[in-house]
């Protein structure tokens, strides 16, 4: 099969960056905040992890059958990666968000009893990544988009 006509990898492609890109209108009209570097970012509505292993698993279903062993490991790997993306990775984010928080206690206490404010390495200091995984209705919709744009990209196909 020819790489630019494989159609569950062009499916699954394609889920990826609608999902990532939709993401921008979604948070623009949930909290009125224009963020285009969402498109570049992990976490938030929808899920792309999850728009792109049902968009691969639709799209093999459709061509191989939803009884071929293809079906099968894809699907496998689908329920796989959509349980760390709600599961794992999620928990993750939210301990980076304590860990964070910790840090930022941590350099208030310090700033009254030394100029640790003043010290150039602390103040280079990145934060943990705290958007990392989805909630469990993100990656419902990632799913649901990477289906419906398979269907859909098939009828092109």
């Amino acid at each position: 099969m020819d790489l630019f006509t494989n159609f569950p990898l062009l499916a699954a492609l394609s889920a990826i960056v609608f999902a990532q890109v939709i993401k921008i209108p979604i948070q623009l009209i949930v909290t009125k905040e224009f963020k285009p570097g969402l498109a570049f970012s992990t976490g938030g509505m929808p899920s792309s992890h999850s728009a792109a292993v049902t968009a691969l698993t639709t799209g093999v279903g459709i061509l191989e059958g939803v009884d071929s062993v293809m079906f099968a490991i894809s699907t496998v790997f689908s329920v796989i990666i959509m349980f760390d993306a709600s599961g794992v990775r999620r928990q993750a984010g939210e301990q980076a968000i304590v860990v964070n928080q910790l840090v930022k206690d941590f350099q208030y206490f310090m700033e009254g009893a030394k100029d640790w404010n003043r010290k150039e390495e602390y103040q280079k200091r990145k934060e943990l990544k705290e958007l990392l995984g989805h909630q469990p209705v993100e990656v419902f919709f990632g799913g649901l988009s990477g289906i419906a744009i398979a269907f859909l990209l098939y009828q092109l196909y």
